[in-house]
Formats: C-alpha cells, sequence, structure tokens
C-alpha cells in the first residue's frame, strides 16, 4: 500500500478498540517467567553448551600471540576460537567497531576469545586460562583535551537526527552582536550507557551451511542481512528469532558480538552454543551514549523574541563512527531568523558512540532547554511564556514548510495549569520546608517522527481467529497489543481473538523496534495488510465492496450479515501487504512534542536532590493504547532522571575504559528515586503521518527531562549546574544558608 495522500476517514477512527488503554496480550507470560527470552531458549536448543568471551585488557594496540593450550586442556572445554584465527575483522554494516578478527585492539574489552565448554562454570573459568600477548599502543581517552583540535564533520543518527557540519540561516555573528540581551554558554553531558534489564544474549546453531540464532536484538532485518555477509551465507540460510527483548534502547540496533562470537562457537563446537555477556563486559564491549561538550548562544529582543540562535556540539568516537548529533532539534525547535548550528567530532579510542534511547535530541535538549531557561530568567520572562512566544508553525529554516501538526503551545499551557506552575517562585532559593530547598523546572521535548516500510502477514483461520505474523520486536514497548488492537479494529473481533508472532526472519520484514518509529509504521504495515485481507474476505462472501462493515465479528453489507469465520469454512485466507510512504514528510515537517515539568526538593545541607513531582505533556498524533504508551512515557521520564542526577560512564583517561562497568558503580534510578509521575496525551490524530494517523510517544518522553530537572534545581538553590549529572559535590558549596 502506497501512503501517499494524507489519510481520510478509514477503519481505524470507529475507535473501538484502537485508543483504549488495552492490558498488554504478553503480560500473563512476562509475569509468570514464561516467556521465552533468548538465554532461556531450551525448547529450540536442549543440548547447547556454553561460551564465554575474552575481552581485551587493553585499550588499544595489537595483539602479537594468545595462547590457549591451557584453555584447551581445561574441563569440559569443547572449542576456543581467538581473535588471529579469524584474519579479517568482522564488523556489521552499522558498526564502527570492529566485532572480532584480526590483531588490531580498538577499544577496551573487545572481544579477543570465544571458550565453548559443557557448562557456563567451566567456560568461564577456562576462560581466565586464555593468554594474550599484547603490545599496548598509546591512545586518545580524552574528549575535553581532544576537543579543541576535532575537526568539523556532519553526521545522522540514522533515526531522524541530524546535521551538516555547519548550517548557517542569515546572519548569526551580526545579529548576535547587535541584540540587547544574549547569554554565551557552555554545557557538558557524560558517556551513558544502556543498562538494560535483558544482558546481551545469544544461542547460535548451525545446520550445514545453515544458521539460526535465538538472539535480543531490535532489529530482526538488519540482524540476519550483516549475518549473512560475515559468514557469508546466503540471506535465506539465515533465521534470527527473537520474540521477546528485555530492553534495548537502542543497544541491541545492530549486531553485536554476542551473536558473531555464539555463531562461531557454534561452528568450531559443532553444537549450539549459548553465549550472554557479562554485565561488566557490556558497557566497555558494546555501544554507548558519547559524551558532548555544548555551547549554546542566545540572543533577543527585551520582549523575549529569538532574534539569534546558536547551538555547536564536539562529541568523540572511533576512527569510522559517527557524532552525537545533539544541534538537530535546534534547527527546529523555535523561531528566530538568525541560526547556527555545527558539529566536531574527536578521534578518540574508546569504545563505540552510536544510538542510545533518542541519539541527539535526548543530549541536545538537556542543554538547549538549561540554556531557554537561563534566557528567560534574563530577560525577566516566565520560562513557559518564553517558550510560547518563540514558538514556530513552520520550519524555521524552510519557512514554506509547515508541520503537519505542532501543539507546543498547548502541551505547555496544559502542564503548566495542570501542575500548579503559577505557584512557581521566580526568585530561585525561596521555597523552603524546613532543611529542603523546593524549587520547579520545566522544559519543551522534541523529536521527529520517521517513516519507514513495514510489512506484515495476516491470516483468517477456520474458527474466526486471526493470526498475525510480522518480524516486528516487542523491546517491552507494547508491539504485541497495538499490532493485536489493529487488527482487531480492522477486521472488527475482539483483542482476544487475535494471535500475535513477532521476531522472526522467517516473518514479513518490518519497521523493527528503535527511534520510536516502530509502532506508527508496524501498525500501518499490518493494517495495509488487513486493508487486503478485508477484500479477500468480501470476495469470498460475495458482498459488494463499496458498503462492507466488520463488527462484532461480523460482515454486514445492507440487510445481508455473515460471521467473519464463514468467510474461512473452506480453509485460512491470507493477506500479506506493506506500508511504503511517499513525500509527505517532505512536504510537512512532522514531528512531536512534549512539555515536562518537575518539582525537586534539594537537602539544604547535603546537597542530596529528590525528585518529588513529574508531568509529561505529549502532542504525538493518535495514541493507540493510552496504557502501553503512558508506560513508554513514564519510563523514559526516569531515564531522564538518571540523566540528569546520576548516570555517568566514568573514563580513565590513563588507560581508557569506562570504569564504573557494573549496575553497582553506574547508578540508574531505583523505585526510591521516582515518585509518582503524570503523562497527559493531547487528542490530535496526524492524517499526514500514516493510515493509523499515529506517531511516536517513547523517546519524546525522555527529550526534554533532564533539563527540567536541571531547571527545578537551580530554582530550588539558585546555583546553575552546566555539567550533567547534577551530582552534589557540583553545588553543595554554593548553597545558600541555612540558618
Amino acid at each position: 500500500m502506497k501512503f501517499d495522500q494524507p489519510a481520510g476517514r478509514n477503519p481505524i477512527d470507529q475507535g473501538n478498540v484502537i485508543g483504549k488503554a488495552t492490558d498488554r496480550i504478553d503480560g500473563p507470560l512476562k509475569t509468570t517467567g514464561t516467556a521465552p527470552y533468548a538465554y532461556e531458549r531450551h525448547d529450540a536448543a536442549p543440548d547447547a553448551a556454553y561460551g564465554y568471551m575474552v575481552a581485551s585488557a587493553v585499550a588499544k594496540g595489537r595483539i602479537n600471540r594468545i595462547d590457549t593450550s591451557e584453555a584447551k586442556a581445561a574441563p569440559g572445554v569443547l572449542a576456543v576460537v581467538t581473535t588471529l584465527d579469524v584474519p579479517k575483522p568482522i564488523r556489521g554494516s552499522q558498526n564502527a567497531a570492529s566485532l572480532f578478527g584480526g590483531a588490531e585492539v580498538q577499544h577496551y574489552h573487545q572481544a579477543v576469545a570465544v571458550v565453548v565448554a559443557e557448562t557456563f562454570e567451566q567456560a568461564r573459568a577456562a576462560a581466565y586460562l586464555v593468554r594474550v600477548d599484547y603490545a599496548r599502543a598509546p591512545g586518545k581517552f580524552d574528549l575535553e583535551r581532544e576537543a579543541p583540535n576535532a575537526p568539523l564533520e556532519g553526521g545522522s543518527s540514522g533515526e531522524g537526527s541530524g546535521a551538516p557540519p555547519v548550517d548557517e540561516i542569515g546572519h548569526f555573528d551580526a545579529a548576535f552582536a547587535a541584540a540587547p540581551v544574549k547569554i554565551d554558554q557552555y554545557y557538558s553531558t557524560p558517556d551513558e550507557t544502556h543498562a538494560m534489564m535483558e544482558p546481551h544474549a545469544t544461542i547460535a546453531s548451525w545446520q550445514g551451511d545453515k544458521l539460526t540464532i535465538w538472539t535480543s536484538n531490535q532489529m530482526i532485518a538488519w540482524n540476519k542481512g550483516d549475518l549473512a555477509k560475515v559468514f557469508g551465507l546466503k540471506k535465506e540460510n539465515v533465521r534470527v528469532d527473537s520474540p521477546f527483548i528485555g530492553g534495548g534502547f537502542g543497544g541491541k540496533l545492530f549486531l553485536r558480538a554476542d551473536a558473531v562470537l555464539a555463531a562461531l562457537g557454534s561452528r568450531a563446537a559443532r553444537r549450539p552454543v549459548k553465549l550472554t555477556l557479562a554485565r561488566p563486559q557490556i558497557a566497555n564491549n558494546t555501544t554507548h551514549r558519547p559524551a558532548t561538550i555544548q555551547r549554546v548562544r542566545l540572543a533577543a529582543t527585551p520582549d523575549g523574541r529569538l532574534t539569534a540562535i546558536a547551538h555547536d556540539s564536539t562529541s568523540g568516537n572511533l576512527p569510522d563512527g559517527k557524532p552525537e548529533t545533539a544541534v538537530s532539534q535546534t534547527k527546529l525547535m523555535y523561531a528566530g531568523a538568525n541560526r547556527l548550528t555545527f558539529m566536531k567530532l574527536a578521534k578518540l579510542d574508546l569504545p563505540e558512540g552510536n544510538a542510545m534511547r533518542a541519539p541527539g535530541e535526548a543530549p541536545g535538549l538537556m542543554v538547549l532547554e538549561m540554556a531557554m531557561d537561563e534566557m528567560a530568567e534574563k530577560l525577566g520572562m516566565d520560562p513557559v511564556e518564553f517558550r510560547i512566544v518563540n514558538d514556530t508553525q513552520v520550519d524555521p529554516e524552510k519557512p514554506n514548510r509547515p508541520y503537519s501538526q505542532r501543539h507546543l503551545i498547548e502541551c505547555l499551557r496544559t502542564g503548566a495549569d495542570r501542575f500548579g506552575w503559577s505557584r512557581r517562585k521566580a526568585k530561585p532559593a525561596s521555597v523552603r520546608e524546613g532543611r529542603w530547598l523546593i524549587g520547579m523546572g520545566v522544559a519543551a521535548g522534541f523529536r521527529n517522527n520517521l517513516l519507514m516500510k513495514s510489512a506484515a502477514r495476516i491470516r483468517l483461520e477456520r474458527d474466526g481467529g486471526l493470526t498475525v505474523e510480522t518480524d516486528m520486536t516487542d523491546i517491552g514497548t507494547g508491539s504485541y497489543t497495538i499490532l493485536a488492537q489493529t487488527a482487531a479494529e480492522m477486521m472488527g473481533v475482539t483483542v482476544d481473538r487475535v494471535k500475535v508472532k513477532l521476531g522472526d526472519s522467517d516473518h514479513p520484514v518490518s519497521a523493527g523496534s528503535g527511534g520510536q518509529w516502530g509502532g506508527n509504521n508496524s501498525t500501518a504495515g499490518l493494517y495495509a495488510a488487513c486493508v487486503k485481507l478485508r477484500e479477500l474476505v468480501v470476495q469470498r462472501l460475495g458482498f459488494d465492496a463499496s458498503d462492507v462493515s466488520f463488527a462484532d465479528g461480523r460482515v454486514r453489507a445492507g440487510n445481508r450479515s455473515f460471521p467473519l469465520r464463514d468467510a474461512a469454512k473452506d480453509g485460512p485466507i491470507v493477506a500479506e501487504d506493506s506500508i511504503e510512504y511517499g513525500d509527505l514528510d517532505k512536504t510537512y515537517q512532522q514531528s512531536t512534542f512534549a512539555a515536562h515539568f518537575v518539582e525537586v526538593a534539594v537537602d539544604g545541607f547535603t546537597g542530596e536532590t529528590r525528585v518529588r513531582r513529574m508531568l509529561a505533556v505529549c502532542d504525538a498524533g493518535r495514541i493507540l493504547n493510552p496504557k502501553t504508551a503512558r508506560s513508554q512515557v513514564i519510563g523514559a521520564m526516569t531515564m531522564g532522571v538518571g540523566g540528569a542526577l546520576t548516570e555517568e560512564l566514568a573514563v580513565d583517561t590513563r588507560f581508557g575504559f569506562f570504569v564504573n562497568h557494573d549496575l553497582a558503580g553506574y547508578e540508574v534510578p531505583v523505585h526510591a528515586d521516582i515518585p509518582h509521575q503524570d503523562v497527559i496525551f493531547l487528542d490530535y490524530p496526524d492524517d499526514k503521518s500514516s493510515p493509523m494517523k499515529a506517531k511516536g510517544v517513547g523517546e519524546l518522553g525522555l527529550c526534554g527531562v533532564g533539563a527540567a530537572v536541571a531547571n527545578a534545581i537551580y530554582n530550588a538553590t539558585g546555583v546553575r549546574v552546566r555539567d550533567y549529572p547534577i551530582t552534589l559535590d557540583k553545588h553543595l558549596d554554593r548553597l545558600p544558608t541555612i540558618a
């Protein structure tokens, strides 16, 4: 199905199932511990051996020699494969780092060997008997040191954010110099790790020249294609199965070392092999969100109209890596005639920087939205009103290109009213409750709506039930449920009559999960398949296709009505189709918006920050399932609190690795850190997005939260910290005196 015109009235608009808060259909499996995650696929590979990764002990250099004699002689060992056994480095099409192979060491904890044994304990013990002789080389590990000489470099996150090396509209320098009110500040965000609950894990099995892996991966088709390329196989000889994923946040978008090592180990041992990365290996072996050093310059007239906006960002990565696109949202967020953005990329020998939830916008808005608050204060304006004054209904760099929809002002006004923003004291450090300093903060959220081709198959069974098949994944987002809702709405049945099968590369290729594009595109692909199935049903039942309704398990036209199952009495009916997009996303700027409000309390003696209230108001098209969407947003808000207050990969700039590479040292928010969270969804279906009239919401819940926390801390204390995370040591000596 081609989607190249705004969607008119269609069956999704009935709203009998779509748009209703619906329990997850996969909930019982997850709550009973019976959902089959990758490492637990005993049903698929009951005789699997165990693999264990040997990780590089140096961050830069070459391997002279690897002695595996002790490891091979250890109890239970079936095979040992080293990086020197694979002369050509293995790298997926979207990896900057080599996953395995060759003598060069690019980063700490790069995989250098895999040991396969009968038990996990035997494999782990033998892995420590592998002796590696390194020739260590000097490396570059300090972004701050390398930033001054970093060259300009443009790039794209691949999921909606991106910018050229330099982009200027108007005459920024002149406008900035002439402005009566302006700010010029530097900010920084740290390296962050995904810290998903389920580690990277794979079971691999060879049958001749056919490879099957059961893995934890967000993008099945990408993974299948890279595995075929890496191992020189035909695509049809590779099967990837990933029905349940325990979190990814972008860290499982691409082929990773766990899949490569499990496959190599299986081929060597001639057994299925299961392998998981140990938690301390994940931070350095896989990808992370790169640190940034950002500068924002804003200029305005006394009445608060922005006249000049500049935002630049410097990040670091491996030689073939991409920049963190932190300036992307600034190109679109606010009005202003004179605009300048640029990015720089320093070459570092740290682990690969790549996609982490809302790459670009997440760290970019942590900075831009703090700068907006600083400018509002300098103008003597309320931060909410300052943002409203500078709203735009068109792409500010392409004024002839309107937004398909933009309701940021309503997000801000609705949130301010619900949160009690009028009670906020503009003067910082004005509100105290005993030893606690109380403050409120606001920030705008932004994330682009990305359209991707997506396919699905649907089958009407003899009993009138429906089976949906697509390689779409569910990373905890509720994909199973919204796909079931889509099929139920289109075919006029209840959700319990729909069986959804996901994550299998034998199924039609979907958009996959990432960048908040999965829900809208995968359901749109299923919508296309359902349209085709409806046509086949109408033909089977002998109806006139111009006036047919599907409801209550029946098909009706005029005064004729039949049970849906009657169409399949002679055998199941199968329909398959995909959604393909025209140029509507080029004609209209398609984005999502939010307003985030936060109240914090800061201990006046210790500097400890406690988040007390949070609210997100989201403008993201039609919300397919408010219950699962709310879960997405509150999870993202929680991640935003972590980014603002605790999360930071500490870099050892002498030896080039992330020191706190486990969940004891890398601190993510826990239940005690998070108060009740409110979420409001504005009801504005976007007919230019897809037949579903939906957009993504998963990243939007994160974008802006960190700045809202930071702005609340400033309102509480009067101390501005521009270096994330805002830990107590960064403001303790500047807190106001408490009598």
